[in-house]
């Protein structure tokens, strides 16, 4: 009984997070002017000074929901440890709370949006919110979703290479990069990125304006998110065809192929459609959701 609470309010918790996620993707997104009239010159006004402004609820909806996340946050630390630890979901919880009390420092930061790391942490910690809620629900019933003796590593890798492409998305977002590519495949009939653009690596940067199409540093994180994208794809898929005759695997599989193709979908449209605001923030919530299966495919897998 106790197994099973934990685990629905861990769902409960995932879901808030997912909220958290879609909803401070609408905010840093529309106030960045993402699909604005006059694209791209009007995007990243906000970096000047000049911020659009978002749907007025929105950013109550965003205090409610990341404030109903937090105490589910607490409520789930406080089912997983007592009476006694229901390990390894407490400890998965505890590092959920420590997220998000770390977060609710960060946003101390978090009015200047030139600062790329403060973008950077913000955007990793709502994705990070959603992988360990759900990592508190997939470990609360371990007996039923641990697979033994199946090898893990090739999933290990795969999730590597997964994890490093939403590190490079992140890094677009935070540095307001998404005008410096709007083709595809190639940027700008660029296949490659120059070697002054790696530079864009550096999350400690502070912005002084949004970087105009072809610029490097943007074209370069545009292109090496791409590549590790697919790479990460052809991965996930050799992991799950592996997988397919592994009884308690094969949801894991399924669930997790599934948001590949949604998220590349959405990554594909997104640029198309001229960075469509929607369109970018279920970019923002899908790769969440990625994530997420990804690591229940993972924790399927384990020895």
């Amino acid at each position: 009984m106790r197994e099973q609470r934990v685990r629905a309010l861990a769902l409960a918790t995932c879901l808030l997070s997912l909220g958290v996620v879609g909803v401070s993707a609408y905010l840093r997104l529309s106030g960045a002017g993402l699909g604005c009239d006059g694209w791209p010159g009007c995007y990243g006004s906000v970096l000047s000074g000049s911020v659009p402004a978002p749907w007025e609820g929105a950013r109550l909806v965003h205090r409610l929901v990341a404030t109903s996340a937090l105490l589910a946050g607490i409520l789930l630390a406080w089912r997983c440890w007592r009476p006694q630890p229901l390990q390894p979901a407490a400890r998965y919880a505890t590092l959920l709370l420590a997220l998000m009390l770390f977060l609710s420092v960060v946003g101390i930061w978090s009015a200047d949006p030139r600062l790329v790391v403060v973008n950077f942490i913000n955007l990793l910690g709502g994705l990070g919110l959603v992988s360990f809620s759900w990592r508190v629900a997939i470990t609360s019933e371990p007996s039923r979703l641990v697979e033994q003796g199946r090898g893990g590593a090739p999933c290990r890798i795969a999730m590597a290479m997964l994890t490093l492409t939403v590190l490079l998305g992140g890094l677009i977002g935070a540095r307001y990069a998404a005008p410096a590519c709007g083709t595809l495949p190639a940027c700008e009939g660029v296949w490659w990125p120059a070697l002054q653009g790696w530079a864009a690596l550096n999350p400690f940067a502070v912005l002084s304006g949004a970087p105009e199409p072809g610029e490097a540093g943007g074209v370069a994180l545009h292109l090496l998110h791409r590549y590790a994208a697919l790479l990460a794809a052809v991965l996930l898929v050799g992991v799950a065809l592996r997988l397919r005759k592994v009884p308690q695997a094969r949801n894991a599989a399924l669930a997790t192929l599934t948001f590949l193709l949604i998220e590349a979908l959405l990554g594909v449209l997104t640029v198309v459609s001229g960075y469509s605001l929607w369109l970018a923030v279920a970019h923002n919530v899908g790769a969440a959701a990625l994530l997420a299966a990804a690591a229940g495919l993972m924790h399927s897998v384990r020895q």
